[in-house]
């Protein structure tokens, strides 16, 4: 029974590392306006499977947190919006505006 559990462990850390680089791939092809979905039905599969080891590692009683390593990726920059000298801004629109009375 033991045995089963270390692999099942075993399997979900690979698995998680897998669906961390599939991720990070998927997100790039989407930064490059590329089609992703192929990339994103693999991560659905692994989920999936991943979802289905859960319950039986739970199942056989182990309840103890997996941890992985380099679980970190960094998050995307924010994309910048043009800014054009032509279009008003709030300060622009709401601002009182001053007039020389004549």
């Amino acid at each position: 029974m033991d045995n089963r559990i270390s692999e099942i462990r075993r399997t979900i850390r690979a698995l998680r590392v897998s669906m961390r680089e599939a991720e990070a791939i998927m997100h790039e092809q989407i930064n490059r306006d590329e089609d992703c979905s192929f990339v994103a039905q693999e991560v659905i599969k692994m989920r999936s499977v991943m979802s289905l080891l859960a319950k039986e590692r739970i199942a056989l009683g182990d309840h103890e947190p997996i941890l992985v390593n380099n679980f970190f990726i960094p998050r995307r920059r924010p994309t910048r919006k043009p800014v054009t000298a032509l279009s008003p801004t709030a300060d622009s629109v709401f601002r009182p505006r001053v007039v020389a009375r004549v």
